[in-house]
């Protein structure tokens, strides 16, 4: 154990909780780089289009909020990096050797994204207005395969391919391309990247929704509103595709996994979907849960006849937390199918009462209370990925446990690292609210000439 006042924690859950809180800041930051430049390019290429000024007043905003985001998602996964190193030794020294061209392409993605944002905030008025659009579309575009390459990584850790160990567990030969053909990463990959499309698009649509609420209703706020809700609510409506095709793969490829998300433990056909619930893990039970009879067993295979292999035919020393790899789980479902409907709602009233898209408050309260939503579902679908692994860290090579570092006094740094992500939060609740006021100043300067 390690003794830090009145705290004591061993080496191993010290080291998980600081990834998990790492983790949990940096993941934010990291969706926003992927979804709000999508939504700054379709502005400014409305402005185009259009010649109107609030569509360039928008992208013009959403730049500056991307590049102070992008700076503190760059200081946060920088320590996430440094983390890695000292907390988990094995772990770097395996992926290092199997897929640490992985972590280069990114960091190449990631220098290019930190260029172009550069070009794209100081070139209004210096480039040709093309020019300086398609320099928002390269911050798109390598914000997303930053995100993508990153996913490889952990594809690779879910089903690890591509290299061969030794019974002293040092990587001996490796094949860099296998990773790339490998159907975890893309669906992984497509799943991911719409989260983080719907999480910024419904966040963003919230946020003008409330100023809607407000009383300001003019061309800036209604379009902000639409580009947002649109994003959000197509990303939406896809979801449950990819979604589909990554819980068939869990299934064939981590049976635990798939079995905890929905605290199945008994196998055999016609495996009932569980929504709620209470999980006794000891015990093997759930108390309390909404049971429909086959669904399992149809999001397995499309048949609601199917056999699902449960927990208990699975040794429980490969069992992860299931009671929470389930409730998060239930959240991510729950948080994707409201905005799912949301999205819906939307583009139903777009078909039928366009010029009076935004009359409706009930829709404008229903985007304003369903802004935190896709965050949550983001973070939920984190968990499970992650907790829904355990207690392996490279899937059938390496425990959890294994590939901690040996040193004692983890907790002082969970202590440090906490702090660290306090500030940075408070930081940039300061900083985005000054980016508001400031451009609520520059507003009524120009609404008064």
């Amino acid at each position: 154990m390690t003794h830090t006042g009145f705290i004591a924690l061993s080496n191993l859950t010290a080291a998980r909780w600081q990834m998990t809180v790492s983790l949990a800041f940096h993941i934010i930051f990291a969706a926003i780089g992927i979804g709000l430049p999508l939504l700054l390019v379709i502005a400014e290429r409305l402005h185009l289009r259009t010649g109107r000024a609030h569509y360039r007043e928008l992208a013009h905003q959403w730049a500056r909020a991307t590049g102070l985001l992008f700076a503190v998602g760059a200081v946060s996964g920088t320590a996430l990096s440094f983390e890695l190193g000292l907390l988990w030794p094995k772990y770097i020294e395996i992926t290092g050797a199997a897929v640490g061209h992985l972590f280069a392409l990114e960091g190449y993605a990631f220098f290019i994204e930190a260029i172009f944002i550069g070009l794209y905030l100081y070139g209004w008025e210096r480039l040709s207005p093309k020019a300086h659009w398609w320099c928002g579309v390269v911050i798109a575009i390598s914000g997303a395969l930053s995100g993508i390459l990153v996913l490889g990584v952990n594809a690779w850790m879910q089903v690890p391919v591509g290299f061969e160990i030794d019974a002293s567990g040092v990587v001996t030969t490796t094949a860099p391309l296998a990773i790339f053909g490998t159907y975890a990463w893309w669906t992984m990959a497509l799943h991911s990247t719409l989260s983080c499309y719907i999480a910024v698009g419904f966040a963003a649509a919230a946020v003008y929704a409330v100023a809607y609420l407000k009383g300001q209703r003019d061309d800036y706020t209604r379009a902000g509103l639409r580009i947002a809700l649109t994003v959000g609510a197509a990303t939406a409506l896809l979801q449950p595709i990819s979604g589909d095709l990554l819980a068939k793969f869990v299934y064939r490829t981590q049976p635990a996994k798939f079995a905890a998300m929905e605290a199945h433990f008994d196998s055999g056909p016609h495996a009932p979907m569980q929504i709620g619930g209470i999980v006794d893990q000891q015990a093997g039970t759930v108390s309390g849960a909404i049971r429909i009879p086959g669904m399992l067993s149809f999001l397995a295979t499309h048949n609601t006849a199917a056999n699902v292999k449960g927990l208990n035919d699975i040794p429980r020393d490969l069992w992860p937390n299931i009671g929470l790899t389930h409730l998060c789980f239930d959240i991510m479902v729950g948080s994707g199918t409201l905005l799912m409907l949301l999205g819906a709602w939307f583009f139903l009233r777009w078909w039928r009462r366009r010029d009076l898209l935004f009359d409706n408050p009930w829709l404008i309260r229903a985007i304003a209370v369903a802004g935190p939503l896709g965050f949550i579902a983001l973070e939920a679908g984190w968990i499970v990925t992650e907790a829904g692994r355990q207690p392996w860290v490279i899937n059938g090579y390496l425990k959890t446990s294994q590939a901690v570092t040996p040193f004692r006094d983890v907790t002082p740094f969970l202590i440090g690292f906490i702090g660290l992500y306090v500030l940075l939060a408070i930081m940039v609740v300061v900083l985005l609210r000054y980016l508001r006021r400031d451009h609520r100043r520059a507003r009524e300067i120009v609404t008064q000439a």
